[in-house]
């Protein structure tokens, strides 16, 4: 009876793996084939747009597998950091494919794909430094509703003034002032000193590179918006390059690092083995 129990918990554990394995499979070809051929068919080798497009919308793709697979290997108050950033991967990939198949089709920019990317996938990455926290014990719902907030702060007045529903630099200043708020949130406010008294050496550098990401990386979002909006001397085709790299660092470098946390501390509290 002890083998067999052993033989049905194997089994049971192999099948559930290999259930992951056919959703993820199934999910990676119902989002890439529709748009695949058509984007193939018209690519153009010059096209560095396009390829950056290609290139970043199928790193997200392989980043969102990649996450939900290592939820396999964290302990339990790690997994939802992981599954958020698959989210994050997911999301942007999704519209990724969309904007790949618009640039080559017309050689535009969709801006609105961009700012309904943003507006799902900005509170996801904030909600992380929320997430870490609470791992590690120290979270207050007060981190999570201002960072939160702040997001919504510095996105929907981008949005809205880029559409023409508000003045280019009104929106601007509202926008900014929500980054900033965001910044002093996670560097001098309670979620920066809840990680500085409480985060173990491997969370911690991993809470410092994620804020040095919203630091340096966010910061070519509102250049852009200058150049384009407010000065209006910016090249649309360098722009959307500029903007694919970003979201490479963003999205995908900001996931590895909880990634790292996560392993580091799963790691380190798992029962040692002889």
């Amino acid at each position: 009876m002890l083998i067999n129990n052993t033989h049905n918990k194997k089994g049971f554990s192999l099948s559930q793996t290999s259930l992951k394995t056919k959703i993820i499979a199934s999910l990676l070809f119902l989002l890439i084939i529709p748009s695949t051929a058509t984007a193939a068919a018209n690519l153009a080798a010059d096209d560095f747009v396009g390829i950056s497009f290609w290139l970043i919308s199928m790193a997200l793709m392989a980043s969102t597998v990649f996450f939900l697979w290592e939820t396999q290997g964290v302990t339990a108050k790690w997994k939802t950091s992981l599954v958020v950033s698959a989210l994050v991967t997911l999301i942007a990939s999704v519209h990724y494919f969309y904007m790949r198949d618009v640039w080559i089709a017309t050689e535009t920019t969709p801006t609105v794909y961009r700012y309904i990317d943003w507006l799902l996938t900005v509170p996801l990455l904030m909600i992380e430094f929320y997430l870490i926290l609470r791992a590690i014990g120290v979270a207050s719902a007060g981190i999570f509703w201002r960072l939160l907030i702040g997001t919504f702060v510095m996105l929907i007045p981008g949005y809205m003034a880029e559409a023409g529903f508000l003045n280019i630099y009104i929106g601007f200043i509202i926008g900014m002032l929500g980054w900033f708020y965001i910044l002093y949130e996670i560097f001098l406010g309670e979620a920066g000193k809840a990680a500085k008294a409480n985060a173990s050496e491997a969370v911690m550098f991993a809470y410092k590179a994620m804020r040095w990401i919203v630091t340096l990386g966010w910061a070519i979002y509102p250049l852009g918006y200058v150049l384009g909006y407010m000065m209006g001397t910016v090249d649309e085709a360098s722009l959307n390059i500029i903007y694919n790299l970003a979201d490479l660092v963003n999205k995908i470098a900001f996931g590895l690092l909880i990634w790292y946390a996560a392993t580091s501390e799963s790691q380190a509290t798992s029962p040692k083995t002889a």
